[in-house]
């Protein structure tokens, strides 16, 4: 039999097991029992789940950094990095990708899947020579940055010279990048094939490709652009492709860009990440969600917070209403310009603003460990978004923190 059902939902400060705030007692409106969903298809229960303590999840690998196979110098600079151990997808990609395997990397936001690529392609620039050159497509402009960083300090005094090619930036600026020799180039498919049209970028001349997090590529319409690229790399012999979620649906597109592939999953690829406390926050429709919102900002724990809005215009509006409240906030989103965004990030990442109103322009590629709350103001349109979203936070062996408010 069809009924409604009523949802109680209390949060106290006395309460350990809460979330940090407190409010009146409200009453919580869903679906049919076993069929509610957010308007997206998506059944709430979804977004419920208790946090793994990472003591009791970690995966420790069985030999150091300095036991890995690759070059001494390559081990001494990630020893000062802080390397101690490789993660698992590290760990269990190492060979594979010395051997020259293509590989299916999956596993989850935040467990090191930049270094499983770039450890090995660097050991491979420094065993032959300089001649081992890179092409790493990525779909955002943030992820874009954030790779290119790891290169640069992963190859500190290597003499290897990389470049960064996004949009938002000066196309001039990218054309005299391409003047020099770059063992590395990573950016966004639009740039990359802009510049290609150009005829300052020569795809011919890269022998490996990654793809990282090539799902969400997918998912934005770049399938076109990637084949393209594939396409002119005539001189490609390794390719990578990472992400933390697979779709079987793709499977199709995997195998027409990899060439019998070793396949490595450290994780489902369809699970959220396990040391993040997960929640649903119900609220009336004639309820003041953002309300509920500012009364958990203003609660000491949640210190740096990341909160996704699903439009452009529905992240300046919030961002408006906070800034207004009296939060430190900034915000970012496709309109706003590279050189906005990245201010913005390195504010937040630094403590100088304590709420980020973002698009799922930041759920790829932010590289904040301290994040403690993500909060979906609007739900993600599908699950898989929903796991890249709250894999901005529980982040190097930390417990975080994902609330989605639901009408």
């Amino acid at each position: 039999m069809n009924h409604t059902q009523f949802r109680k939902k209390r949060f106290q400060n006395n309460n350990p097991s809460s979330h940090g705030f407190s409010r009146k007692r409200m009453m919580y409106r869903s679906g049919p029992a076993g069929k509610r969903t957010n308007g997206t298809g998506i059944n709430p229960d979804r977004y419920v789940k208790k946090a793994i303590h990472p003591e009791n999840n970690i995966y420790t690998a069985e030999r150091t950094i300095h036991q890995m196979p690759v070059h001494e110098r390559l081990k001494s600079i990630l020893h000062q990095k802080g390397f101690v151990y490789p993660t698992e997808i590290q760990d269990r990609t190492l060979e594979k990708l010395m051997e020259g395997k293509d590989l299916l990397g999956i596993a989850q936001t935040g467990t090191g899947k930049t270094g499983a690529y770039l450890i090995p392609l660097i050991d491979q620039m420094i065993s032959h020579h300089h001649a081992t050159k890179v092409l790493v497509v990525v779909p955002t402009r943030e992820l874009a940055v954030q790779v290119e960083h790891e290169f640069t300090t992963m190859t500190r005094g290597l003499g290897f010279c990389s470049s960064c090619f996004i949009g938002g930036m000066s196309i001039s600026t990218d054309l005299k990048r391409l003047r020099r020799v770059n063992h590395l180039v990573v950016g966004t498919p639009g740039r990359l094939l802009d510049l290609e049209k150009r005829r300052a970028l020569d795809l011919k001349s890269f022998s490996v490709l990654v793809l990282d997090e090539f799902d969400r590529m997918l998912d934005m319409g770049f399938i076109d652009d990637i084949k393209q690229m594939v396409q002119a790399m005539k001189n490609r012999r390794q390719t990578l492709m990472f992400s933390a979620t697979l779709d079987e649906s793709q499977r199709s597109l995997i195998n027409l860009f990899l060439n019998d592939p070793v396949e490595i999953k450290v994780s489902t690829g369809h699970t959220a990440c396990d040391n993040v406390e997960q929640d649903v926050v119900y609220v009336d429709k004639d309820g003041n969600k953002f309300q509920v919102l500012l009364d958990m900002l203003e609660k000491d724990d949640f210190e740096k917070v990341l909160v996704f809005a699903e439009t452009k215009r529905s992240v300046d509006h919030l961002y408006v209403k906070l800034k207004k409240s009296g939060i430190r906030v900034d915000q970012i989103h496709g309109d706003k310009s590279q050189s906005y965004r990245q201010h913005a990030l390195d504010q937040f990442r630094i403590g100088r603003i304590q709420v980020l109103v973002a698009t799922d322009v930041a759920a790829r590629g932010l590289d904040v460990t301290d994040i403690t709350h993500v909060i979906n103001f609007h739900p993600p349109k599908n699950y898989d978004n929903y796991i890249h979203r709250i894999g901005r936070t529980g982040r190097a062996g930390k417990i975080g923190k994902a609330l989605t408010f639901i009408h």
